[in-house]
């Protein structure tokens, strides 16, 4: 067993990867949760009312998910080193160096450790920050659709209306100022939006699953503090981590 006094502390996430790191957690399983809601509402008997509060409350939350996340987006260009996209991204010469040097010790049986992401982290990561990317992006064009939200409602309003003098009078799930030929035609051009909203939650779903796994699978193996680290921000290792300067 190895003693305290062996173990040498490295500092890895910055505050601003742990805060982004909590507050994605939380939104999206909000999100999940009240996204599960909608998605049986008609099997739950929930009124156009309750759909309308749902939805609201998926969008309001979906904003702080979105800002968030383009936070992080951004972090990538100015945030720590092991923030930035060339230390997250799956590609570069020292992402291929890095990956011979995993998969040869895994093959023998030993682990190499990383203060970052490790190389199957690291498409883990790619992954993830796309779906998400997806997810908002997608969700932004359809509480315009929905229950016409920011940024997008006004100009859904104004595509529907019977003229701009209803335009106040739309309102979700009513049809009063509502040109019904205007509404078809944005009805078919949501649609793509919300079949790839839908997929790509499914999608999403089995990548955290995969993610988790991978976390406990990881920390169990190597016990280099990877799950307290979103928490203090530090790993500790045996020996000198693969990827330390």
């Amino acid at each position: 067993m190895v003693e305290q006094k062996d173990l040498q502390e490295y500092r890895v996430w910055d505050r601003s990867i742990r805060w982004f790191h909590w507050i994605n957690v939380l939104t999206v399983l909000a999100l999940i949760a009240i996204g599960v809601v909608i998605f049986n509402s008609k099997a739950l008997g929930i009124t156009d009312d309750g759909k309308v509060l749902l939805k609201t409350w998926h969008v309001y939350i979906g904003y702080v998910f979105a800002v968030n996340l383009g936070w992080r987006l951004i972090w990538g260009f100015v945030g720590n080193r092991f923030s930035r996209w060339n230390a997250i991204l799956p590609f570069g010469a020292q992402y291929r160096e890095h990956k011979k040097a995993f998969f040869s010790n895994l093959k023998q049986g030993k682990s190499v450790g990383f203060q970052g992401h490790n190389p199957l982290a690291r498409w883990m990561v790619m992954a993830l920050l796309l779906l998400l990317t997806v997810q908002a992006v997608t969700g932004l064009v359809l509480a315009g659709t929905d229950i016409y939200k920011p940024p997008f409602g006004q100009q859904f309003k104004a595509w529907v209306a019977e003229s701009p003098e209803t335009m106040d009078q739309v309102k979700p799930y009513s049809e009063v100022g509502i040109d019904k030929d205007a509404y078809k035609e944005m009805r078919d051009f949501r649609s793509p939006f919300k079949t790839i909203h839908e997929l790509n939650f499914f999608v999403l779903l089995g990548l955290i699953v995969l993610h988790l796994l991978g976390v406990i699978v990881t920390e169990l193996r190597e016990r280099n503090g990877l799950i307290s680290a979103m928490f203090t921000g530090r790993k500790v290792f045996r020996d000198k981590p693969l990827d330390k300067d």
